[in-house]
């Protein structure tokens, strides 16, 4: 079970930003900084695409609406990327079957990603867009900490994903009433473009 704290920690992160737990994990197996990474993630190939992703990701995930846009894509891609990145992290270790990290990996990113996905519809709601540029931010700085962190304390940065999962999902359901407000409003929006484009 000594992987399952790594595996969890990734699997958050994933749902966040799964290139950049790619690329970073690559980069601290690569660096020699932790000699537990996988080589498949390790591998040149996967670094390049993973950095060419997580560049696309950094701008997309910027800019209003086209970040709801980019997380209804990845709402299939970063959990998988969360299931595949924990199989590989207990196939390496062999202290976990691979088919439960997959579960508890992929579940993580699944949970996170919607807290994500839900909390930028929320702020897309707001009508300036640097709020937007500004959560972004920190969604790309505090997943950079908590995979860095969880290199040398695995165990500490599971909690600290844990909480931050938690406190993100209770965030979620009160900006629930404001998602649907939004929604409402931009459905009768549409239905009025529709209703004037037909004309008299």
């Amino acid at each position: 079970m000594s992987v399952l704290p790594l595996v969890f920690t990734s699997g958050w992160a994933s749902g966040i930003n799964a290139y950049a737990v790619v690329l970073l994990l690559g980069l601290f197996g690569v660096t020699g900084v932790n000699d537990d990474i996988p080589q498949t993630l390790q591998r040149p190939e996967v670094l390049i695409v993973a950095g060419v992703l997580f560049l696309c990701e950094a701008v997309a995930d910027k800019i209003p609406y086209v970040d709801s846009a980019w997380d209804s894509v990845h709402t299939v891609v970063r959990p998988l990327a969360g299931a595949w990145v924990g199989a590989l992290l207990a196939g390496q270790s062999g202290s976990l079957s691979d088919v439960a990290a997959g579960l508890v990996g992929g579940s993580t990113a699944l949970a996170s990603h919607t807290v994500k996905a839900g909390t930028r519809m929320a702020v897309n709601t707001s009508p300036e867009p640097v709020s937007n540029f500004v959560l972004s931010a920190a969604e790309d700085l505090g997943v950079g900490a908590v995979v860095s962190f969880a290199m040398f304390h695995p165990g500490a940065a599971a909690v600290v994903a844990g909480v931050l999962l938690l406190g993100g999902l209770l965030a979620l359901a009160f900006l629930v009433s404001r998602i649907r407000r939004f929604l409402r409003r931009r459905a009768q929006r549409r239905e009025e473009r529709r209703l004037a484009s037909r004309g008299p």
